[in-house]
């Protein structure tokens, strides 16, 4: 019995090492948590979107369109269009349209977009149109900077607001003056797209780094070509890659953007919004020793209105005169002692035992800033 339940175990043994050995083999293969992809990093250079912009005529408003004695361009328009479709107007006809509105139409042409393809468009009024709900959107070409037309727009407008008013009251959510069509423009023309230059592509980094550039490097060197060196960097954004030509490009490419890249840490970084008074710092900020003293300065102005009447048949006149209190407040400011923080974390620790409010926060990052005990590009937008 003894010799059966050894043999048991070490059975068992071996069908648990051997379950275990592939969850070993993708722990130690499986890339770096802080590893992205290569097309989270970069771009190819020439695969890039174009923007594409119209002129058009909304109708079927529910009386929310142009007030036509003040927007005259789209009178103009509804004219000419009525012209182009065989409808004449007599000379001097005022027209007084209530349910049409001008808008600016607005697109994004994908790379690589063929004639057919539909893509999606944003129409904004230009005029004193109230609404664009439940209106539909006239034929309008699209065009690009070269001034051809890519694209053709037409369709219903879904306008994700609501609004109403009656009695001089106003109720309104969300906005009414800008519509969305999800396909609602057809692609009739073709952006050429070239990927590379001859035998070669180029990688464009999201945003200069020499060290993130040479470890992509290393990276497809590694990885497609171990025994011949294909990539060099051309200097800290741009990557030179050498290329198959035709179809195999296309898989070449696909191998490349999913590679596993561990991006360089960013520079040391605070943004200051001073007008809503937010602060932002990446994990990079580290603080230096310092001491800090913030004191709050704190000014009340009280005003008391009085009256002064004169007697009766006096031939006075009632004065009424103010007066003012200023009472000027200094709060103590004790002398806080910031140790060294080499984290985040430890930043935050420390700004925070100063007790300061985020509008006096700004002020403090820009005085540890000059005094040099905060290492950060400081930038206030």
């Amino acid at each position: 019995m003894k010799k059966n339940e050894g043999r048991g175990s070490s059975i068992w043994n071996r069908v648990s090492f051997f379950c275990l050995l592939p969850m070993v083999i993708m722990l130690v293969a499986a890339p770096p948590a802080s590893a992205e992809r290569v097309k989270d990093l970069a771009s190819i250079q020439g695969v890039r979107d174009n923007q594409l912009i119209g002129y058009g005529l909304v109708v079927g408003l529910d009386g929310s369109g142009d007030q036509t004695t003040q927007t005259p361009f789209t009178v103009q328009s509804t004219i000419s269009m009525l012209a182009q479709l065989g409808v004449t107007l007599p000379p001097g006809t005022s027209l007084q349209l209530k349910n049409v509105a001008a808008v600016m139409v607005t697109a994004t042409l994908p790379p690589f977009a063929r004639a057919g393809q539909t893509i999606d468009i944003t129409a904004s009024s230009i005029g004193n149109a109230k609404s664009l709900r439940g209106g539909t959107l006239l034929m309008t070409p699209l065009k690009g900077a070269d001034g051809q037309v890519y694209a053709m727009a037409q369709g219903n407008m879904l306008v994700g607001g609501v609004g109403a008013a009656s009695g001089g009251a106003k109720v309104q959510v969300n906005h009414l003056s800008v519509g969305r069509i999800p396909g609602g423009a057809t692609v009739e023309r073709a952006v050429p797209t070239v990927l590379g230059q001859g035998d070669y592509i180029n990688l464009e980094l999201n945003a200069t780094d020499f060290t993130t550039a040479t470890r992509l490097v290393e990276a497809i060197n590694r990885e497609l070509s171990p025994s011949k060196e294909i990539a060099t960097a051309q200097d800290g954004r741009v990557i030179k890659v050498r290329a198959p030509e035709g179809s195999a490009r296309v898989a070449f490419l696909s191998r490349i953007e999913n590679l596993q890249v561990d991006p360089a840490q960013g520079l040391a970084r605070v943004i200051i919004n001073a007008r809503t008074g937010s602060v932002v710092m990446n994990q990079a900020v580290t603080l230096d020793n310092c001491a800090i003293s913030h004191g709050n300065l704190t000014v009340i102005i009280n005003t008391d209105t009085t009256v002064s009447q004169p007697n009766a048949l006096s031939g006075g006149q009632t004065v009424q005169t103010a007066k003012s209190t200023i009472d000027v407040q200094s709060d103590k400011g004790g002398l806080v002692m910031l140790k060294k923080g080499v984290s985040l974390n430890e930043v935050v620790k420390a700004l925070n035992s100063i007790g300061a409010t985020p509008q006096d926060l700004l002020a403090i990052l820009q005085a540890m800033k000059s005094a040099g005990a905060m290492r950060a590009e400081l930038e206030i937008i």
